[in-house]
């Protein structure tokens, strides 16, 4: 892998750029960009395993994929990512020319906890969930992980359709680097973003290896030739 410094596409206040220090994370280890060779590689890899892959140079690109991706009047449903933001789902969600009915809209609207509660357990078998991801294996395997499950109970089987959108930084060489990745990059950052924006730590309570999709055309990756997310 070839380590490249490079501009992230849309700097936000919880990009990793911003809590690194507090983090304490090693970035030369898991962010590196790879080199063509091993981002052609692991694409192959990753459909081979049933996952298509759009491959694309640019932020602006993954955003224009995504958007393509999702039918007008879809029911959508979003996990919380700092890769979404910084490809800029976030404003194209909020303007909603497509006419998508927006799941987490809905949720944020109810104000009642318990039928809040009940919203968000329903909305992992959304038609479209998007997510970022928080380690690729060379070998194919997508992980991602979360506290609770409100973002990986869609990944396995809930979703319709599953739109993953991911930079290449988050590349590793084994699915055992992958889940290094989570504890020893991820979760550090997520931790620092939840205490400023929560007030409370995070954690890891799941994980999700996706080896293989049986379901043709159910999953989607959207794999961005920058440094996006953590």
């Amino acid at each position: 892998m070839v380590n490249v410094t490079q501009q992230m596409a849309k700097d936000t206040e919880y990009s990793a750029v911003n809590l690194m220090a507090d983090a304490g994370v090693d970035a030369g280890r898991w962010n590196r960009m790879p080199d063509d060779a091993t981002i052609e590689k692991t694409v192959e890899a990753i459909e081979a395993r049933n996952i298509r892959v759009i491959l694309v140079d640019t932020a602006e690109e993954a955003l224009r994929a995504v958007v393509d991706l999702l039918p007008g009047g879809a029911e959508v449903m979003y996990g919380s990512s700092t890769t979404l933001n910084e490809i800029g789902f976030d404003r194209v969600v909020r303007e909603n020319r497509k006419g998508w009915r927006d799941y987490h809209a809905v949720i944020t609207a109810e104000n009642d906890e318990v039928k809040r509660h009940a919203l968000r357990r329903k909305s992992v078998a959304a038609d479209y969930f998007l997510s970022g991801v928080q380690a690729i294996a060379g070998s194919g395997e997508v992980v991602g992980c979360d506290k609770t499950g409100s973002r990986m109970g869609a990944w396995p089987h809930a979703a319709a359709h599953l739109i993953l959108v991911s930079g290449v930084n988050k590349i590793v060489p084994t699915i055992d680097d992958a889940l290094r990745r989570c504890r020893e990059y991820a979760l550090p950052l997520e931790d620092q973003r939840s205490r400023r924006v929560y007030g409370t730590p995070s954690a890891i309570g799941k994980y999700v290896i996706l080896a293989r999709e049986f379901e043709d055309g159910r999953i989607t990756l959207v794999l961005v030739r920058e440094q996006l997310g953590y």
